[in-house]
């Protein structure tokens, strides 16, 4: 009985945190674009689009790295065009952003059936494997039998994302952008570029966690591979106070399945 508790324990954090990768990733983008003050709730059409240029860029290219990078990109260009709606041309924040999602969401549903939609099983791709650095150890194995990408995420982005935005003068802008845009006006330091900036960082990032699900995660695109996790991503980003480790303290735990 003790044995199946630490396998069930240990299992539940495994599955934590390959579950989580694409939230995470996509919550930190989107803490971002709010510290900027740009509710960005583009971020489920982000994702979904991420998602699909991700997988298409690795299936025509042979690559998965370069279907991360054109994932990447294509989040970016998705962010300037939230930026160009809700900050140069001022239009309403939520308008934006929820045309962007119904936007990029439909182009990626048409442009996958476009280019796989004659197919009578559905495509997939050769997925990023999973590292094993403690192979011959158990419970060290089970819990370190991530995606690199998992990796990256948990020890790389939430720290220096922290870091930029609380020990470095870009990130001091950052949040005086958003909570006082006039005062960082009136110090000369341009709004308008600073809120582009951290939109197309935050848009990369969201995509970023889209293309974990089609490259990683499952080595494939569906209809619902989003499934709401850009909306779990921003009310993990309100509840954790807008700061990169709180959001990473408040990340979901998946439902336990029972280990076999």
């Amino acid at each position: 009985m003790e044995t199946f508790a630490v396998t069930f324990f240990v299992n539940l954090i495994a599955a934590t945190f390959r579950v989580s990768t694409p939230i995470l990733l996509a919550a930190i983008g989107e803490t971002f674009s709010e510290r900027a003050g740009v509710l960005n709730l583009g971020i489920e059409g982000i994702m979904y689009f991420g998602a699909f240029i991700g997988f298409y860029a690795a299936d025509i290219s042979g690559s998965l790295w370069i279907g991360l990078l054109a994932a990447v990109l294509s989040g970016i260009l998705a962010g300037l065009l939230m930026g160009l709606l809700s900050v140069t041309l001022g239009v309403n924040q939520h308008v934006s952003g929820l045309g962007i999602t119904l936007l990029l969401t439909a182009l990626a549903l048409f442009a996958f059936r476009v280019n796989y939609g004659g197919r009578s099983t559905p495509p997939s791709i050769d997925p990023f494997s999973q590292l094993e650095p403690f192979k011959n150890i158990p419970i060290l194995n089970t819990l370190t039998n991530q995606y690199l990408l998992t990796y990256i995420g948990f020890f790389a982005i939430v720290p220096l994302a922290w870091f930029l935005l609380y020990r470095t003068n870009f990130g001091l802008k950052i949040r005086a952008v958003g909570e006082n845009p006039e005062a960082v006006d009136a110090a000369g330091i341009s709004v308008f570029v600073m809120r582009y900036i951290a939109l197309a960082i935050g848009g990369g990032l969201m995509a970023a966690g889209g293309a974990f699900l089609s490259l990683a995660q499952l080595g494939a695109f569906t209809h619902g591979i989003i499934a709401g996790r850009g909306w779990v991503a921003i009310a993990i980003v309100i509840f954790g106070n807008w700061d990169p480790i709180r959001v990473l303290s408040l990340i979901p735990i998946p439902e336990p399945t029972r280990p076999s």
